[in-house]
């Protein structure tokens, strides 16, 4: 399958050619979930919520494959300091949210937040929609192969804390994984990588791809790390 669409003039296709071998699992878990195997939280049937779209970009690093994650400004008012994928809520300009318009917003988004060449980017896969209570985000996961790695960083330290990228070894090695305990009750998968703690929406995607791409390690569900009312 491929789509094209434009990114700032640039031409922006879905393609699952030339993907290496490892992707293999993760392209049949695409193709295959359903939305309630990622999360019980489905956007509203009323079509309620913000449109969004996150970018989960593989790599292939000095350890093997890896994923680029950013850490949240401690300042923002939505989700600050948390560690997530880079994305954020479309813009008329990136189009349709039921066509192109996630694949849009994923790539300006991550070359807004971390820098990185959009051109270097291939896109070869889109999860259902799933949705963020706490926020009223409707959040589109995109998936990209990055292809031509490119510099990235910091671009705009009033949103980005830091950007990162955190090797699929470590993600899967049962000693940094543990649930997080919310004081409401919420529980959810965390993972314990790069002095951050990943939890939240994109530790329970990340969950879920590993789990479904036949990654995943068993590892202790009873290892618990406490979380306070302002996360």
């Amino acid at each position: 399958m491929t789509r094209a669409s434009h990114t700032r003039g640039a031409p922006v296709t879905l393609s699952k050619e030339g993907l290496p071998a490892w992707l293999d699992p993760v392209v049949h878990a695409v193709e295959t979930v359903r939305p309630g195997q990622l999360s019980r939280f489905l956007p509203p049937a009323n079509g309620a919520g913000r449109q969004s779209a996150v970018l989960i970009l593989f790599g292939d690093g000095e350890r093997g494959p890896e994923l680029l994650l950013m850490e949240r400004a401690s300042s923002l008012r939505s989700h600050a300091g948390q560690p997530s994928f880079p994305g954020g809520a479309l813009d008329l300009e990136d189009g349709d949210p039921k066509a192109d318009g996630p694949l849009r917003a994923a790539l300006r988004e991550a070359e807004e937040e971390t820098g990185l060449d959009p051109a270097g980017v291939q896109l070869f896969g889109v999860l259902p929609a799933l949705y963020i209570p706490v926020s009223g985000f409707v959040v589109t996961p995109v998936l990209g192969w990055w292809r031509e790695p490119s510099p990235v960083g910091v671009v705009d330290p009033n949103e980005t804390a830091r950007v990162f990228t955190v090797s699929v070894a470590d993600l899967t090695n049962p000693d940094n994984r543990a649930t997080t305990v919310h004081p409401s009750g919420h529980r959810g998968p965390a993972f314990l990588v790069e002095s951050a703690l990943v939890w939240g929406f994109t530790a329970g995607v990340i969950d879920r791809l590993l789990h479904y791409a036949g990654w995943e390690r068993p590892w202790n569900r009873d290892r618990h790390v406490p979380l306070d009312w302002r996360s």
